[in-house]
């Protein structure tokens, strides 16, 4: 199934033919639009193997309406935090040897291992929306990256879940952007200035797309190809990323995991167009300003 946010946050299922089906009536919830009380949505996300039946009820009985007819919102609403690992591409860890002595002037090996980091939930936006490029960032010479990542969504969340339980955690994946300013500051302000963290068009679940393996990854900015992996590359796979990450805190329903950035990364542009798709799971545009 294919869960996407629309509108007015309402819940819909895209369904072959480029159509959603709005399925908001099926909650057992009352539906708040509001991203910060919208607690129907992490419900969702915690107990979605009860709801679906119904879900998937109102999706065959429903009727469809155009993709290009609605506003796609980012499938995420208030997660509790979004975590990002680092150093998950053999790839990107040998390039960013060159990216770190032409931005930072030297190499800090710590950054080149594997890792998670914290980004700012108010850096999401959705399909269609716009990355803006600080200011201040932009005056002073310093380069704002790209990079394409597959994206857990987490389901029932927990604590020091084993990897060989992780699956069962997670309720699907999405597509995004871990937009990033190459400097010597932290690495979660890096990364979360407003709209540095699109995600969308929609959450595939799990039953869909599997493990998080096999995934092909294809990030275009105006037609030229950037950055194109498969998730085989991973170095440590989903499973390995959500048992590691919840050893450190608790995963809570709704909340993100960025898998990491392939090979790749490089600057962007204001008026740049940049298109990720990933495959069993879909595509959204992205512009620069």
């Amino acid at each position: 199934m294919k869960l996407a946010l629309f509108d007015d946050n309402r819940l819909g299922v895209v369904v072959p033919g480029d159509a959603i089906i709005d399925v908001t009536g099926a909650l057992p919830w009352p539906h708040d639009p509001d991203p910060l009380t919208a607690g129907w949505w992490r419900a969702l996300c915690r107990d979605f193997a009860r709801v679906r039946p119904a879900l998937e009820r109102a999706a065959r009985d429903g009727v469809g309406r155009p993709l290009g007819d609605v506003m796609l919102r980012a499938p995420v609403l208030g997660p509790s935090k979004i975590l990002a690992a680092a150093s998950n591409y053999r790839e990107h860890v040998t390039e960013m040897h060159t990216v770190q002595e032409r931005t930072l002037g030297r190499v800090e090996p710590w950054m080149l291992e594997f890792d998670v980091f914290l980004k700012a939930p108010s850096s999401v936006v959705g399909p269609g929306a716009d990355v803006v490029l600080p200011p201040a960032v932009v005056t002073a010479g310093q380069e704002i990256h790209h990079e394409s990542e597959l994206v857990i969504v987490i389901g029932s969340g927990g604590k020091d879940i084993p990897a060989d339980a992780a699956l069962e955690h997670v309720l699907g994946f999405t597509a995004g952007l871990d937009v990033t300013v190459r400097s010597p500051a932290d690495r979660s302000r890096r990364k979360s200035y407003d709209s540095f963290s699109p995600v969308g068009p929609w959450i595939a679940t799990r039953d869909e797309v599997g493990d998080g393996s096999g995934l092909d990854i294809v990030l275009t900015c105006d037609g030229d190809v950037r950055q194109s992996v498969c998730t085989d590359d991973l170095l440590v796979p989903v499973a390995g990323i959500v048992a590691y990450a919840s050893s450190v805190m608790t995963l809570e329903p709704g909340d993100l995991l960025f898998t990491g950035a392939p090979p790749g990364v490089g600057p962007v542009r204001s008026g740049e167009k940049l298109h990720l798709e990933i495959s069993r799971i879909g595509g959204m545009d992205v512009g620069v300003v």
